[in-house]
Order: C-alpha cells, then sequence, then structure tokens
C-alpha cells in the first residue's frame, strides 16, 4: 500500500518562503504521478501543483505560476514543493497526492486515483 509522509510547512511572512516535501513509499510508487493541493478554511480543495512520475514535467495553478516549483528526486521517490514569494492568500492546509493515472485538463494534469498524505499547515503573515 502506497503511503505519503509530508513534512516541511510552518509560519512565515510575506513574501518568505518555505519548501515542503512528500515522501512516498510503496509498491510502484516509483511510476505515479505526484502533486499537491490546498485547502482554506471554508473553500474547497484546489490544485496546485504536479509533476510527473519521471520528474521531467510539471504543472501549475495559474495562482502559484512563477512563485512554486514542484520538483522530485526519483532515487528516494519524493516530491518537493519550493515556495517563494508567499502571500497571507497561500495560507491553507498543503495536501501531498500521488496516483498511478493522470486527469489532464486544459494546461494541466493532476495524479488520480491514488493516495492523499495527511496535509501540512502553511499559514503566511502579512
Amino acid at each position: 500500500q502506497v503511503q505519503l509522509v509530508e513534512s516541511g510547512g510552518g509560519l512565515v511572512h510575506d513574501g518568505g518562503s518555505l519548501r515542503l516535501s512528500c515522501a512516498a513509499s510503496g509498491p510502484s510508487v516509483n511510476l505515479w504521478a505526484m502533486g499537491w493541493f490546498r485547502q482554506a478554511p471554508g473553500l474547497d480543495r484546489e490544485f496546485v501543483a504536479s509533476v510527473t512520475y519521471t520528474g521531467k514535467h510539471a504543472y501549475y495553478a495559474d495562482s502559484v505560476k512563477g512563485r512554486f516549483t514542484a520538483s522530485r528526486d526519483t532515487s528516494k521517490n519524493t516530491a518537493y514543493l519550493q515556495m517563494d514569494s508567499l502571500k497571507p492568500d497561500d495560507t491553507a492546509t498543503y495536501f501531498c497526492v500521488a496516483g498511478p493515472n493522470e486527469d489532464c485538463s486544459g494546461y494541466t494534469c493532476q495524479p488520480a486515483d491514488g493516495v492523499w498524505g495527511q496535509g501540512t499547515q502553511v499559514t503566511v503573515s502579512s
């Protein structure tokens, strides 16, 4: 069974940076796409970024494009989300997701039919 362990959330000031990590373990997870969603209080969960199983392609929501960078260390089955120029609107619980399939729409592809991490809190103060 695939499991995801997230780390790296915290409190940062407006304009600061954080890096989230998501370590995946389990059968065939090296062939799974990985990504990030976030959910702020009272709002729906929304796609943030994803990276293909090769680590060669990444996709981003328009709201984070140019500020966030998704990457993957295939030797460690670990995905990263480098978040720069953070804004108070980025405050949310961030969830890692991994899936054997991808759901593509428009210019983004999201991991599908997989599992979710436990979530990590990111708070950006103004």
